[in-house]
């Protein structure tokens, strides 16, 4: 009989022979690569040559490398963040709108003026060795003057007038005040040209101190001739080569908001000036008939343009203004009220970093209403004035 010895061996169909080579290959390349990960991970630095001062070549041992932190480089000159009160005297100021000011100026590095439209009292003057100085580039706060100027010279007829930018845009004078349009205000500074400008600028106080022996205040500055960058498309968009002091802005922002006074600003430094007080006139502006041309694209810089953080439930109208002199970042703001039988004029000035924006003085000087409103401050009438005003004989502004 013939025995047959049979071995059974496991047969593997083509699909599972597949599963198991691709199983085999993966756990392959990945023990390759953690191999690859360890060697590389131990394998000790080179030696560094370094070249001596006495010329050979110098072999020294290489040290592990030390990870350091980067150093965040700063192009800034002034601080964003300061205590802006440093120094304020307080003795002759409305308390409460001090207060609210302060508050909303919180620990930005800046200054806020507020002042009375109606008499031309400084109401409150936080940093005042900010508000006080030589003053800072206008940025497009400039704007507002150059408005009154073409208006008055009849550069643009009135404020739906569209001006020719570039290409086929076109814009009217409340979108370019509402939006900060750069081309807009450079074509009218253009077309109105350097002296009549200059006019202009002086008649509403660029380049001379706002105050009334106020002390320390020092006058601000205005170009003899166009700026060497840019000419006149940068100083009547930008302010190029101009400084503006706080209390300028306020002064003529005053004039605005009353239709056309332009007081000397005084600042009661006691509670007996405060009690004698007589508001004193510097000049009067003919702007009243151009007034209903500007104020609706101030307006509209509020509700829907550059400076939508100061919008709230009553008519804020406002100008903001954002550049940069030298390392520092400035952030402007411009505006006044037209709340009940009180009408303010709020100035914000911001210095330092990225933060130091026009909106951002927006949002300040917004908060600065909100607070006295929620106080009821805009509801009566504050401190009325009974002496008529003086008026000055000053001449200014010949052309």
């Amino acid at each position: 009989m013939i025995s047959m010895k049979m071995t059974l061996r496991p047969t593997l169909n083509p699909g599972m022979f597949k599963i198991v080579a691709i199983f085999f290959l993966c756990a392959g390349l990945s023990f390759g690569a953690t191999q690859k990960h360890r060697r590389k991970k131990h394998t000790p630095a080179r030696p560094k040559a370094t070249v001596s001062a006495a010329g050979p070549v110098r072999v020294t041992p290489a040290v592990h490398r030390v990870r350091r932190r980067r150093s965040h480089y700063n192009p800034w000159s002034e601080p964003t963040y300061a205590d802006s009160t440093v120094g304020d005297n307080v003795d002759g100021e409305d308390l409460d709108v001090r207060r609210a000011a302060v508050e909303s100026l919180g620990a930005f590095n800046g200054a806020v003026v507020v002042t009375d439209a109606n008499t031309g009292r400084v109401l409150t003057m936080v940093n005042q060795k900010l508000a006080l100085s030589a003053g800072f580039q206008p940025c497009s706060t400039i704007k507002v003057a150059v408005a009154l100027a073409a208006l008055q010279e009849k550069v643009v007829n009135d404020r739906t007038t569209k001006v020719h930018l570039y290409g086929r845009t076109k814009m009217n004078l409340t979108d370019a005040l509402a939006h900060s349009n750069n081309y807009y205000f450079a074509n009218l500074g253009i077309k109105l040209g350097y002296e009549r400008v200059n006019y202009y600028a002086r008649l509403f106080g660029y380049g001379e101190t706002a105050g009334l022996n106020i002390p320390g205040e020092k006058a601000g500055y205005f170009p003899p001739a166009p700026p060497k960058n840019g000419g006149m498309g940068m100083l009547t968009s930008f302010g190029e080569e101009i400084s503006q002091t706080p209390l300028e802005l306020a002064a003529l922002m005053t004039a605005v908001a009353n239709g056309g006074t332009l007081y000397y600003l005084q600042y009661p430094r006691n509670q007996v000036e405060v009690e004698q007080y007589v508001p004193r006139i510097k000049r009067q502006l003919e702007i009243k008939d151009l007034l209903p041309e500007v104020k609706p694209g101030m307006q509209a810089a509020v509700e829907y343009g550059t400076a939508r953080r100061a919008r709230q439930d009553e008519t804020i109208m406002g100008k903001t203004g954002t550049c940069s002199e030298g390392r520092t970042h400035l952030g402007w703001f411009g505006s006044f009220n037209e709340i009940g039988h009180t009408k303010l004029v709020v100035v914000v000035l911001l210095t330092g970093g990225r933060p130091s924006i026009g909106p951002m003085a927006a949002g300040v000087a917004g908060d600065v209403y909100r607070r006295l409103s929620q106080q009821n401050y805009f509801a009566s009438v504050h401190q009325p004035i009974t002496p008529a005003a003086l008026i000055s004989t000053q001449i200014c502004c010949s052309r």
